[in-house]
């Protein structure tokens, strides 16, 4: 009989979302032992929260999150809001006792997070962090072929990810919808927002990154405050470019923007090594390209790998082979983790520890945005 876990939601934006979605799908598809339960959402728009709350499933609505924090039948802490709010939230959740999950970046800075890890450490109690890009089946396949040797001695590790939607200078700043051009909501931009994604996956499939030189760019340079009507600076990067080196001696560039007309989320990445090469692209999610230097000079070339079989990640839980899966599916994965680590002890990465040298790194980016300046980090 599997463990009943009640989930309590803060927030109820795109990633509030995009997590009920896989709290409530997980025990579906994958035998955790845990069966999660959508058992309230706490925000301060009722009426919103309520309207979420209907949507989704959940049985209650708080108007406080520290409700959340204080009831008995919560088990587990789902932290979908801003990021300035990030650090009290999750901080207060493992004081109670509760389990934390924290939607990325962990915090605003890396000296913000290091309060966040110490807490929930001492209270002994899971926690991880919502990266999910890990979790794609063919992103994962990639670190699996990368482990096993199949490229060798990696040289290169590029990646981008580009939007558009900030182009208008009549695109304000603050509030709801528009937090993430907020530099006290967001504490960065496009670095903490979009580029936190790219560098995780860097790490975790190919070690840390031990000095960065970076370009930043804020274009607009005053929008409207949605709190208050009034014209301010924007404090955020809108671009940001970076050179990297990583420990293993192999070099990275990293990019990203949300100034690339006619792109909304084009994520890709590409690793070249003396063996062979991987690329993947967010927007064919399910494929892979693999180009295999050892296969016979006149078949060389680059393969379409389609990520979808029994024996590839996650896959064997899903459809059968050909029936492709999307973005959603990478968060009901992450779940499937955090509930397995629950059984068997083992903890799901990453953890909010694991999930620092992310903000080290995008600390690093802004300030060497700002000095021009390398930046040697520790790994």
């Amino acid at each position: 009989m599997a463990k009943t876990l009640n989930v309590g939601m803060v927030g109820y934006g795109f990633m509030a979302r995009a997590h009920s979605n896989a709290w409530s799908n997980v025990s579906h598809f994958f035998d955790t032992g845990y069966r999660p339960v959508l058992k309230a959402v706490a925000a301060r728009n009722t009426e919103k929260a309520g309207g979420f709350a209907g949507m989704w499933g959940y049985e209650r609505v708080e108007n406080d999150w520290r409700k959340l924090v204080e009831a008995r039948d919560i088990d587990v802490i789902d932290v979908c809001v801003p990021n300035d709010l990030h650090a009290e939230i999750s901080i207060a959740a493992a004081k109670a006792g509760k389990m934390v999950t924290c939607e990325k970046p962990l915090a605003r800075t890396a000296a913000e997070a290091m309060p966040m890890i110490e807490a929930v450490e001492a209270a002994g109690v899971p926690n991880m962090v919502w990266y999910n890009y890990r979790r794609v089946p063919a992103v994962m396949l990639v670190k699996h072929l990368v482990e096993s040797g199949r490229l060798g001695k990696i040289f290169h590790y590029r990646a981008k990810f580009l939007q558009d939607w900030t182009i208008s200078p009549d695109v304000p700043q603050g509030g709801a919808g528009t937090w993430r051009l907020d530099v006290d909501a967001a504490g960065s931009g496009v670095t903490g927002d979009l580029l936190a994604h790219c560098l995780d996956t860097a790490m975790w499939i190919n070690g840390g990154i031990s000095s960065l030189t970076a370009m930043t760019e804020t274009f607009v340079k005053q929008r409207k405050h949605s709190d208050t009507g009034q014209l301010a600076p924007v404090g955020i990067d809108d671009a940001a470019a970076v050179l990297t080196r990583f420990a293993n001696g192999s070099l990275g560039t990293f990019e990203s923007t949300r100034y690339a007309r006619g792109h909304k989320a084009a994520y890709t990445l590409e690793i070249n090594g003396e063996k062979g090469s991987l690329a993947w692209d967010l927007h064919d999610l399910n494929r892979l390209q693999f180009f295999d230097h050892s296969v016979e000079g006149q078949l060389r070339g680059w393969t379409n790998i389609l990520v979808t079989d029994g024996d590839h990640p996650y896959l064997g839980k899903w459809w059968v082979p050909g029936l492709i899966i999307g973005y959603e599916h990478s968060f009901t994965h992450q779940v499937a983790d955090f509930l397995t680590g629950l059984a068997t002890g083992k903890p799901a990465s990453p953890t909010f520890r694991e999930a620092l040298p992310a903000n080290q790194v995008c600390d690093a980016i802004i300030a060497s945005g700002q000095s021009g300046q390398w930046v040697t980090l520790q790994t």
